[in-house]
């Protein structure tokens, strides 16, 4: 998927309520961040003025569009092309880490997840929007039948993937979750565990 395309296909759901979601989430971030997987800048807007902020993306369309989105609301921003099984940047590096509608997409997710805690400082916030399998069985089997469909056709993203347990399982410690849409999609807060 381009990344036209990509701002085109989330444009309903941006105003439906993806927006207060991304407000409300990237509002907190603090000191150093680290955007994973910034796409095409979505969450720009909604970053305190005061934080030093650094956002990889695998895709050069997408870091292209999030270049020309920074400059538009006029955040200063480093840009770097990099996957999050593979962060480019030495341990404790970061305050916050923020990842929205990207762990659906990484090949990774367990191993990304390793990235984020060992690139977060020790008391540093990690800070994510996730659609998720639902608990519901009608609805997680409809996920099951679409996601092999919906893979090819949304940059590898799976529908059905229950990255709030991963998180639990890959050394965080998680300090709220909200559910919206039934469970369809969590906004997470967590910190790195020992």
């Amino acid at each position: 998927m381009n990344a036209a395309f990509y701002d085109a296909a989330m444009w309903p759901i941006e105003k439906l309520f993806m927006h207060e979601l991304r407000r409300r989430l990237v509002s907190t971030a603090r000191g150093r961040v680290l955007e994973i997987g910034i796409g095409t800048g979505a969450n720009l807007p909604y970053y305190p003025s005061d934080v030093e902020l650094t956002a990889i993306d695998p895709d050069e369309g997408f870091l292209a569009r999030a270049r020309r989105r920074a400059h538009a609301v006029g955040r200063p921003i480093t840009l770097i092309a990099a996957r999050a099984e593979a962060l480019p940047f030495p341990d404790c590096s970061f305050d916050t880490v923020v990842a929205t509608l990207v762990f659906c997409t990484v090949e990774d997710s367990r191993q990304a997840l390793r990235e984020v805690h060992r690139v977060l400082k020790p008391n540093g916030q990690f800070k994510l929007i996730e659609h998720v399998r639902v608990r519901n069985i009608v609805g997680a089997k409809a996920q099951d039948l679409l996601t092999p469909l919906w893979r090819h056709i949304a940059n590898n993203c799976h529908l059905n993937r229950d990255t709030l347990k991963i998180v639990q399982a890959n050394g965080f410690q998680i300090e709220s979750v909200r559910e919206h849409l039934r469970g369809l999609v969590i906004e997470v807060e967590a910190r790195p565990g020992q």
